[in-house]
């Protein structure tokens, strides 16, 4: 495999970071409307005149959004091209270069006609969409499931499963959570994980209900991701990709909801918040890999039950060839 195109994957992969980063970092400060209400350009100008903090914010974004969308277009017709036979390939190129547009497209739609919050929320979980696909071909590229030996990986269909529910439940805990910052609740509970200890009961008022859902699906996905690291501990422990990757999403969740306990308690401190983010996109990619490896089980499956009935036809054959004594 080239080392340019290794190199080039480990690129898009940090630079697609740094816009979920960025794009978070524009919700929580406020920096939509930095540029106005134009786009790409800034105030209808290459440079502004005037600059301040949230043009900077929004300008920055922009900027490092481009760069990292030319970045990704480039790896997706290199890796179609290099490593197109593998059959996950094409796939990820695809989506990996057509939902950063997207997110593009959304973000430059919301600057100049307005969108409402339920539509902006949507903006990170597209961006992380198109993360996790780059991602998974950055992992192709360095075969890192051959380095694991999960070529040969077998997951029962029940566990395969639960992982693709558990992927599509977080992404819906990554909406509410966007929802949260987008219509201003972050700070509407004062208290965690209850919203107030002095008024004990069902939340009050609308942005109340926003943080709470939140609280709870992110409740519910902890404790999903447990149950299922100590199945996968009891029952996969000889399988290293599974043992170790489950290990690590547990470790991701609890720190995730630790995080959302702390933003509370400090007062949206920015850092943390930031870190809320890149955790939950982190996670979100581990998901996203054993979606890939689940993927291959299938196929696994079939082709040992195929092998299996290979070999009992072949069984059969040689035994009315012998002939009887």
């Amino acid at each position: 495999m080239s080392r340019s195109l290794k190199w080039l994957s480990v690129a898009a992969t940090i630079g697609m970071l740094f816009v979920l980063i960025g794009g978070a970092l524009v919700t929580k400060t406020e920096s939509g409307a930095g540029c106005g209400e134009t786009w790409p350009l800034c105030h209808g100008e290459l440079i502004p005149d005037e600059i301040n903090f949230e043009l900077v914010i929004e300008l920055s974004h922009r900027v490092v959004s481009g760069v990292v969308g030319l970045l990704v277009l480039v790896l997706s017709i290199w890796a179609w091209k290099a490593i197109g036979h593998i059959r996950e390939t094409k796939f990820l190129a695809f989506i990996s270069f057509f939902f950063l547009l997207l997110q593009g497209l959304i973000g430059a739609a919301a600057v100049v006609w307005g969108q409402s919050d339920v539509v902006l929320a949507l903006h990170f979980g597209i961006s992380l969409i198109s993360f996790a696909s780059v991602l998974l071909l950055t992992l192709l590229i360095f075969e890192v499931d051959k380095k694991f030996d999960a070529d040969s990986l077998i997951i029962d269909k029940k566990l395969r499963t639960q992982i693709y529910a558990l992927t599509i439940y977080s992404f819906i805990v990554v909406y509410t959570g966007a929802l949260v910052r987008h219509v201003g609740a972050s700070l509407a509970c004062p208290d965690w994980p209850v919203c107030n200890y002095n008024q004990i009961g069902l939340p009050t008022q609308m942005h109340e209900w926003i943080q709470m859902g939140h609280r709870v699906l992110a409740g519910g996905i902890f404790i999903w991701v447990l149950l299922l690291t100590l199945q996968i501990i009891k029952r996969y422990k000889h399988e290293k990709v599974l043992y170790w990757g489950w290990i690590i999403a547990l470790g991701l969740v609890s720190v995730q909801v630790a995080s959302g306990a702390v933003i509370v308690y400090t007062n949206l401190n920015l850092f943390i918040a930031l870190a809320h983010a890149l955790f939950i996109a982190c996670l979100f990619g581990v998901f996203s890999y054993f979606i890939l490896l689940s993927s291959r089980s299938k196929k696994n499956e079939a082709l040992l039950a195929n092998n299996i009935d290979k070999s009992k036809e072949e069984q059969v054959n040689q035994n009315q060839t012998i002939p009887a004594q």
